[in-house]
């Protein structure tokens, strides 16, 4: 059982808003990481977004299982841990991926679903664990259930639509890739030592 207080509901709203954010940041960034090996025509695009389309839904799926057993705010933070661990080897490996992909495969519409599958794949899903399990964590009353998620999905898109547009209009001119994921990276650790801080706080205050 979540700990409730009066900061649970605004801190699990501004994870939700700051995971958005990161999913379309590093999605964007996908295009710019493929690009010099791939291009950027309409199908790499679409190589993408097929691929965080999928990760995403799948994400979904496990996220909303796994926020049936005994979900709390540690449980959270551990997802926005992984998620943030995972994003790493975007910047540290994808030069040697996409160079493997690029030699062996020739096609570059399946050589970018192939890279675009081995670099955002696993922190995709991981990341679509959060909003199923951020429903779970606000959801009290069954009767306000749909209206909880409906406001959960609104902060999130939110979060996502300034992350497009903060990535594409400035990120990208101001800082290197790599730099960009690094952060985003960062910022997904910290939310989730954030939310476990919490979850001990409150746990101390209640014993």
């Amino acid at each position: 059982m979540a700990v409730s207080s009066k900061f649970h509901n605004p801190l699990v709203y501004a994870l939700a808003f700051s995971s958005g954010f990161s999913i379309m940041g590093i999605e964007l960034l996908g295009g710019r990481i493929l690009a010099p090996y791939f291009g950027s025509s309409v199908h790499i695009w679409g190589s993408i977004i097929t691929v965080f389309m999928l990760s995403l839904s799948l994400g979904y799926l496990l996220g909303g299982k796994l926020s049936t057993r005994n979900a709390s705010l540690k449980r959270y933070g551990i997802i926005f841990l992984t998620a943030g661990i995972t994003v790493l080897p975007i910047a540290l490996w994808a030069p040697n991926i996409m160079e493997g992909i690029f030699i062996n495969i020739e096609d570059t519409r399946y050589g970018s679903l192939l890279a675009s599958m081995a670099l955002f794949f696993i922190p995709t899903v991981i990341l679509g664990m959060i909003s199923p399990y951020s429903v779970r964590l606000l959801v009290i009353d069954k009767e306000r259930s749909g209206q909880v998620a409906g406001v959960l999905y609104f902060v999130s898109t939110l979060g996502s639509a300034l992350g497009t547009i903060m990535t594409s209009f400035y990120f990208v001119l101001w800082f290197e890739v790599n730099n960009i994921i690094f952060a985003y990276s960062s910022l997904l650790v910290l939310l989730g030592l954030l939310a476990i801080t919490f979850y001990f706080q409150e746990r101390s205050r209640h014993a």
